[in-house]
């Protein structure tokens, strides 16, 4: 691959700018901030002028008009400016407060309305008679238009021009600073520091796509001289943003399809024979489908780099094993890493079962884990070492210092959003430019595949095993928490089995443990005295877990109480009952993974959701859970309610960090982006020449940690 280094990266300033400016300048000693208001917005990762530069607004407001509230139409997104009327609390049946504030304009009244913000009461009762203006979607109510959690600001009649009678950016603020100061210092900003703003991408390409030139677009993104100039700016700069992703992605992928870079595995003879031996079971078509692309994959030249996604239960680790068994029957290992132990070891006992039953004896597999005793672990790490374990599974241990392998030949990657894009390369590096499967049982949309994932090829598994019954999702109440219990006892008597998941408590891994044990505690003592009450968490030793799994799979225990370690991987046909506290404490994507551990038996299974639902956000993600067991369908819908930037985790793999850029709303520009940036990588790998010298100076920027001329 071709290997980037950095040019130059003074960057030239016109001659009549001081010398001592720069966009590295700290943001403290911009004009209008200091050390207090730079704490603040350090908060915003705001720490140079570039920061400030490339806070975007979050969107703009057309203050030359207002609309009237008389005129407001349910569903829509409107402006309004009026005078406060009135403020009160409202109490709702199951302890819901909500804050109604009534603004009228003259033309009509409308009511804007917060849940559980009481403090917000004593704040508008003092604006009252004071005009403000506020923004957000209009909903008919039962009384008239409504508003509910609005955004708003007090409306001065001797307003700062930038704040009002123009297109005004309203934008991302933080505590201790307020819109008007943000306004003053980015406007102040622009006018010393733009002209230092490095046009980046070239001529030929602005002008073929009609977009604006850095300078105007950052200006007018900023202080539009109307909604069609910001609309212009907004359109480069987003290209702009993926454009620079996608080329990070072409590059990568360029160097792993590099003919004779990979392994060119040959199909193994009887393979088709061989895996059908294996398999207890006939594949599913999504199955053979996937298997003969990877196969096909396998066999070239180049470095497999594939994604296979597939919906919980969809049978991904049979299409893994058939990988391994190309590979080790070419002479190669193969490594497959998991993010948890648990998960590693339910692999270890499925593939050694599989393999097992064919009475495949040279096929010879070891597990490491960080729980092993140290002798375990010294001789596990020597049979990797010397080629004996030909299939090593394992967590990140795997990829510690001190464990070689002999020959690896394929890499596969479960549950890989878990994992950094750092991670999947410390392993990738224990061989010579091994294949890699990543495997995800979380279903991902297409924007998002196109851009985190857009170097690898994809493979879906869109197809359940037969006999698979949907799982009927339920939310229920606090109030309704009893009741649940009792039906679950019915079920109980039937002979099925339950998990029940204790709330996600992010501040601490203890306090989930204190959780867990505390509802073990009192399912035991007051709701199933005479049952067999199980407790599993992350803090267990590994023994006491192994333990607690082979006694629950055994049908020892009825019900067992669990924090998030049972999320993937584990098995159990007659689990067919999901309890699961607190569910508003969990993201959709997280609990598809949860309901996925019931649903593999041949009986009708349940997920019931506790939770009060006490915000509009929590009550539209029960809703979702309630209504539809299609992952991809909750993945959208995840992705839209959590953003991109938290989204499995892609904030941490740094890849998708994204400042102005949409990947629902502008998925037309996302391809024009993509296909631009593949081509010019096809035509100038290094993006050698004059005309891309700024081009490759912020790729490596924005994108160093990516290792472009490195990570694969």
């Amino acid at each position: 691959m071709a290997q980037f280094t950095a040019p130059d990266a003074q960057v030239k300033i016109a001659s009549s700018s001081p010398a001592y400016r720069s966009l590295d300048t700290e943001i403290q000693y911009v004009k209008g901030v200091g050390p207090r208001l730079a704490g603040a917005l350090n908060k915003l990762d705001i720490f140079s002028v570039r920061d400030l530069l490339r806070h975007y607004p979050r969107r703009h407001e057309d203050r030359t008009h207002f609309a009237r509230i008389a005129s407001l139409n349910h569903g829509e997104s409107a402006t309004i400016l009026g005078t406060v009327l009135s403020a009160d609390n409202v109490k709702t049946r199951g302890s819901l407060v909500i804050t109604k504030v009534a603004v009228d304009d003259g033309s009509g009244v409308i009511a804007l309305t917060w849940f559980n913000q009481k403090w917000l009461k004593d704040k508008f009762i003092k604006l009252i008679g004071r005009r403000i203006v506020a923004f957000g979607t209009v909903q008919a109510g039962r009384w008239g238009v409504e508003m509910a959690t609005p955004e708003w600001e007090v409306y001065e009649e001797n307003a700062d021009p930038l704040s009002s009678g123009r297109v005004v950016p309203v934008y991302p603020l933080t505590e201790g600073l307020f819109e008007d100061q943000l306004r003053k210092i980015i406007k102040g900003a622009l006018d010393l520091y733009l002209p230092l703003v490095e046009e980046i991408l070239p001529e030929e390409l602005r002008d073929r796509l009609d977009l604006m030139d850095i300078q105007e677009a950052v200006r007018n993104i900023h202080f539009p001289e109307s909604i069609e100039m910001m609309e212009a700016a907004r359109k480069r700069l987003v290209f702009e943003e993926l454009f620079l992703l996608q080329l990070a992605l072409a590059i990568r992928k360029r160097s792993m399809d590099a003919p004779g870079v990979g392994i060119s595995f040959a199909m193994p003879d009887n393979f088709a024979k061989e895996l059908k031996e294996i398999l207890p079971f006939e594949l599913t078509n999504a199955q053979k489908r996937v298997v003969k692309e990877i196969a096909a994959n396998m066999t070239r030249p180049q470095c497999m780099n594939r994604l296979l996604q597939g919906d919980v239960g969809s049978g991904k680790t049979v299409v893994a094993l058939a990988a391994m068994l190309i590979a080790v029957r070419n002479g190669y290992q193969a490594a497959l890493m998991a993010p948890t132990e648990i998960l590693a070891e339910q692999h270890y006992l499925g593939i050694t079962k599989m393999l097992g039953s064919l009475g495949v004896l040279d096929i010879s597999v070891d597990l490491l884990k960080g729980s092993l005793r140290s002798k375990q672990r010294t001789e596990v790490i020597q049979r990797i070492a010397s080629g004996q374990t030909k299939i090593a599974i394992g967590t990140h241990a795997l990829i510690q210092e001190g464990v070689e392998f002999h020959k690896l030949g394929l890499v596969i990657v479960d549950e890989q959003h878990r994992f950094g894009v750092m991670q999947r390369a410390a392993l990738m590096d224990k061989g010579l430019n091994p294949d890699m499967l990543v495997m995800t049982a979380t279903p991902i949309p297409r924007t998002l595949t196109l851009t985190v994932y857009g170097d690898l090829d994809v493979s879906i598994i869109d197809e359940l095993p037969p006999g698979r019954k949907k799982i009927r999702t339920h939310w229920k109440q606090y109030g309704e928490r009893r009741k649940v219990y009792q039906a679950l006892r019915t079920l109980i008597d039937q002979g099925r089995q339950a998990y029940v998941v204790c709330p996600l408590i992010e501040e601490s891994e203890k306090l989930q443990v204190r959780a867990a044990t505390d509802l073990a505690e009192f399912l035991q003592t007051e709701m199933f005295p005479d049952l067999k009450i199980g407790l599993l968490h992350g803090q267990m030793k590994t023994d006491d877990k192994d333990a607690m799994m082979t006694a629950f799979r055994a049908g020892e225990i009825n019900i067992l109480v669990s924090t998030t370690v049972i999320e993937v991987g584990v098995d159990v046909p007659n689990a067919s009952v999901m309890v699961v506290e607190d569910a508003d404490r969990f993201g959709l994507a997280q609990l598809h993974q949860l309901r996925g551990r019931v649903g593999r038996g041949e009986e009708q299974s349940f997920c019931v959701l506790i939770c009060e639902g006490n915000s509009d956000d929590s009550i539209k993600r029960m809703q979702i859970m309630s209504s539809t067991c299609d992952g991809f369908v909750i993945a959208e819908e995840d992705l839209r309610l959590r953003g991109p930037g938290e989204f499995y985790g892609t904030r941490q793999s740094g890849v998708l960090d994204l400042g102005i850029a949409d990947i629902f709303r502008d998925v037309p520009i996302l391809e024009i982006a993509r296909k631009e940036a593949f081509a010019l990588v096809d035509k100038n790998s290094e993006l050698r020449g004059e005309a891309f010298k700024a081009l490759r100076r912020q790729l490596l920027r924005k994108y160093e940690s990516f290792q472009l001329a490195v990570v694969s």
